[in-house]
């Protein structure tokens, strides 16, 4: 099984790209507190790489900014490419199929200027109300133009 669930703040207003066919993608970086502090009492943060397509895409470039609060489920996808010196590198990124916006911008302006006085950069509250929750379901069969029939037997 490969599933993802994730909580966390975006590094980056995250900009929206249209590929070659058309399809609408993001690409944004997902702050996510560990659950322990270092040797020195700060929590750290790991750095999570997030892709979103078509109508999802559009919605998290619309509404969410650097520092919004949310919650991604989605797997992991591993790739490689040759980078411009011949050299193989390999990628490993979330690709999304559910973002809930997890606070108002009301909430993050007030969270901000929380942080910015004695905070810790990416610091947020453990339960955080949801208030602006879209839900952007992910075909993975919209592109193949034909019907997709899974007959429960198959399982037997």
């Amino acid at each position: 099984m490969n599933r993802v669930c994730l909580i966390g703040r975006l590094t980056t207003k995250p900009e929206l790209r249209t590929v070659g066919n058309g399809l609408s993608t993001t690409r944004f970086t997902l702050a996510v507190n560990r659950n322990f502090s270092n040797a020195n009492g700060e929590r750290e943060a790991d750095f999570i790489s997030i892709v979103a397509w078509r109508k999802q895409a559009e919605n998290i470039c619309q509404y969410l900014d650097k520092g919004s609060l949310v919650s991604v489920e989605g797997r992991i996808q591993t790739g490689s490419f040759d980078d411009k010196d011949g050299n193989r590198r390999f990628t490993t990124d979330v690709v999304a199929d559910q973002v809930n916006f997890l606070e108002s911008k009301g909430q993050r302006q007030q969270s901000s200027s929380n942080q910015s006085s004695n905070a810790a950069p990416y610091d947020y509250p453990s339960a955080p109300p949801v208030t602006n929750n879209v839900n952007v379901d992910n075909d993975p069969f919209a592109d193949f133009g034909d019907s997709v029939s899974i007959d429960d037997n198959f399982l037997d």
